[in-house]
């Protein structure tokens, strides 16, 4: 029986050893495959413990994003985000707005009343031809000791977390009785995937008070595959459950957490869900930290935005339809449905 990392109003996310997959006998194998696709088909979420990354390279990451964020605007505007199809980049506050709206005119309208409270860097592969990532110039990092080796400590964490998006597929694989462990191996292969860095700035308390819609990023579901999301102490990640409710989605030190994306819904054919989530107002802790002052200190996370290779074309994986008519989507090409929801989020 898997450890509950959240348990509430209807909506349990285990909280599942990694290990045990990876290096676990062939019983402990199949037991923790088959627990991580029961929690992306029931919560769509889990937290997954022992993993194969060292956590003094996940603390390196935070800090690295931490000394990222505190450069100045201009510097930070000079390398913006630009093009869906590239999703490279900038974003400062109130650039994107995450929603599960669809429409230009409807997603322009919500940034306008209720802009996220967050900024962002975009950094996908190191070697996609025509979409050079958007690093800060080499000079400036000669020049500033906090950007020192910054391009090359998270190149090489977005291959360790590629190499992690791989192992859970690869679970996902065992879970659902799939011919192969590898059978998502060469959808993944080219690594079309986003490590962005997040910060959420200190806000004012006032804030959300004066506004009960403010929200530090709304409420959305993600489009690929899966997301790694760390998340550092801070809180304000909540889920969807089943009743509707939002649940939080409180930190665990040392864990990651992984939900299932819109895309992986597709592909399953609904047997994974994608679960809308949200990050708001902190909670209130007593004695703690939030509790003190009139503002709230910064939030800082990193996702690891997964998605099949965009030449791939997605479509019902067999064993999860019966018929054709079964089928509850089209098939799609995975860069060309990306494209489509990235410009609705930044119409």
């Amino acid at each position: 029986m898997e450890k509950a990392a959240v348990q509430e109003d209807g909506l349990l996310i285990p909280l599942i050893d990694f290990s045990k997959f990876l290096n676990g006998s062939p019983t402990q194998k199949v037991e923790t495959a088959k627990a991580i696709l029961t929690g992306f088909q029931t919560a769509g979420f889990i937290y997954l413990s022992n993993l194969p990354i060292p956590s003094s390279t996940i603390t390196d990451a935070f800090r690295r994003s931490a000394q990222f964020f505190r450069l100045p605007a201009t510097t930070k505007e000079s390398l913006a985000w630009s093009t869906p199809e590239a999703n490279r980049g900038y974003s400062s506050p109130g650039r994107e707005k995450v929603t599960n709206l669809t429409t230009t005119a409807d997603v322009s309208a919500l940034r306008t009343s209720i802009p996220d409270i967050k900024e962002s860097l975009e950094i996908g592969r190191d070697d996609e031809p025509g979409h050079p990532n958007h690093w800060p110039s080499e000079e400036e990092a000669e020049a500033d000791n906090e950007l020192a080796g910054f391009r090359q400590a998270m190149t090489s964490f977005f291959a360790d977390l590629a190499g992690l998006h791989q192992s859970v597929m690869r679970a996902i694989a065992v879970g659902m009785n799939l011919p192969s462990e590898t059978h998502f191996d060469r959808f993944v292969d080219d690594r079309d995937n986003t490590l962005r860095l997040l910060h959420y700035p200190a806000v004012r308390r006032d804030v959300f008070a004066i506004n009960p819609g403010q929200v530090r990023a709304g409420e959305h579901t993600d489009y690929g595959s899966i997301t790694l999301l760390f998340q550092d102490q801070r809180g304000g990640l909540q889920v969807q459950s089943p009743s509707g409710a939002f649940v939080d989605a409180t930190p665990i030190e040392g864990t990651c957490v992984v939900n299932a994306g819109d895309l992986l819904a597709r592909w399953s054919n609904d047997t994974i869900r994608s679960t809308v989530h949200r990050v708001v107002e902190p909670p209130r802790r007593e004695g703690g930290e939030e509790e003190a002052g009139e503002t709230y200190p910064a939030r800082y996370s990193i996702a690891y935005f997964c998605n099949p290779n965009f030449k791939d074309f997605i479509e019902a994986i067999p064993g999860t339809y019966t018929t054709e008519a079964d089928k509850k989507y089209e098939g799609i090409y995975s860069g060309e449905y990306l494209v489509q929801r990235l410009k609705a989020t930044y119409a």
